[in-house]
């Protein structure tokens, strides 16, 4: 991944930084503004030898610290930020199925763009780290045939890349064609099936025999077809199949396009692609929606919260 835009930082100097951070929360006051930048300009794994040596050194422990000295979006975001990278997406859904509701919106996100091993490793580290089999999980707190595409989806059993096949690109495209377009219905288990299963390389051509044989583009399809988190989820897998930059440019408009922002969204996205391809997104959301990430953020933030993200965010896109 050199797609992102915070990378290990070069001369890093653990103990330095620790110390660093202990003094700007200590005694009165807190110097937010240190902690934001050595978190923003440090990668995870550094963040991690930065909490190691800060317990060695303190005997405290960095993100209890910054949990007590920092409030509202700007902890939750420094909180992220200490959370380790194979635990961030497990903790994510942890979150998303516990208690009263669940949230469709995080569960779509990250199971439909992510890879097939970055799925295999989240049920592994779910498993490892709160003694629960995630798909056990997901099941009991949804139903339907959205149950059954994120069930696909978790068991991560996606053709990989290869040469593809002109005839059953042909033979997929027309089985969706009837499944969608021309039943009385839809046939939702053939949507769920290719969609689920396919190559990546595959589905794009598939996408593009769609459009010569119905003359719909297949996501016009699936929102005339079919509704609610099941039409949610299909959308998101079409979008990360053709481009999963692109589909998380999207996501981090509409989380700040309108009335309000979705800073859950906006922190996830934020900082889980930071160093995979946020450059990437940002000239997705430039070419797609005529914004800049850097100008979205400023406009729509402020604080250190906002200060931090425009660090993560890196430069601006004019």
């Amino acid at each position: 991944y050199t797609r992102g835009t915070v990378t290990a930082f070069s001369p890093f100097d653990a103990r330095a930084d620790a110390e660093a951070l202990r003094k700007a929360m200590k005694g009165m006051g807190t110097d937010e503004e240190t902690i934001l930048k050595i978190l923003t300009s440090r990668n995870n794994a550094q963040r991690q030898e930065i909490a190691s040596a800060f317990k060695t050194l303190f005997g405290r422990d960095l993100v209890d610290d910054l949990k007590s000295e920092l409030t509202g979006k700007f902890e939750t975001l420094m909180v992220s930020l200490m959370r380790p990278t194979y635990i961030f997406d497990a903790h994510a859904l942890k979150h998303a199925i516990k208690g009263a509701g669940t949230n469709e919106k995080v569960l779509t996100e990250i199971l439909a763009s992510r890879t097939p091993e970055e799925v295999r490793n989240i049920k592994q580290v779910y498993l490892q780290e709160y003694e629960a089999n995630l798909e056990d999980k997901i099941t009991g707190e949804t139903s339907g045939f959205f149950q059954r595409m994120l069930v696909v989806l978790l068991q991560a059993n996606r053709d990989p890349d290869g040469r593809v096949d002109d005839g059953l690109v042909e033979q997929d495209a027309q089985v969706l064609f009837r499944a969608g377009e021309l039943k009385w219905g839809t046939d939702e288990e053939k949507f769920i099936t290719i969609l689920g299963t396919r190559s990546v390389s595959h589905l794009r051509r598939v996408f593009d025999k769609y459009m010569t044989i119905s003359g719909f583009q297949i996501e016009e399809t699936i929102d005339r077809e079919t509704s609610g988190d099941l039409e949610k989820l299909l959308l998101a897998v079409v979008k990360c199949i053709r481009s999963v930059p692109a589909y998380f440019a999207e996501t981090l408009y509409y989380s700040m396009k309108g009335a309000g922002t979705d800073d859950d969204t906006l922190i996830r996205v934020m900082v889980s692609r930071s160093e995979i391809d946020l450059l990437d997104i940002r000239k997705e959301l430039r070419k797609n929606f005529a914004k800049s990430l850097h100008q979205m953020i400023q406009k729509d933030t402020s604080g250190d919260y906002r200060k931090a993200l425009l660090l993560l965010c890196g430069g601006d896109d004019e």
